[in-house]
């Protein structure tokens, strides 16, 4: 009988260690910010109504969560 392979194991990448300075909660505003500006334009394109509810109701927890953190200071 011939050999059989079970499974290859793969060698990922690690993670780079995390620098936390400043400018990390400035980056991940203006990430909030491009995704709300992105969910905006794409949500009218989307087809499927299941999908496109799902993208506002994605849209609406990201802005609740911007304004918030603006308030916060």
């Amino acid at each position: 009988m011939g050999q059989v392979l079970m499974g290859q194991v793969l060698q990922f990448r690690l993670k780079p260690p995390v620098v936390e300075h400043d400018g990390d909660a400035l980056d991940l505003m203006s990430a909030i910010d491009f995704a709300l500006r992105d969910l905006a334009d794409i949500t009218p394109h989307i087809l499927h109504e299941p999908s496109r509810e799902q993208a506002r109701q994605c849209r609406q927890m990201l802005q609740d969560a911007f304004d918030a953190a603006l308030r916060a200071g």
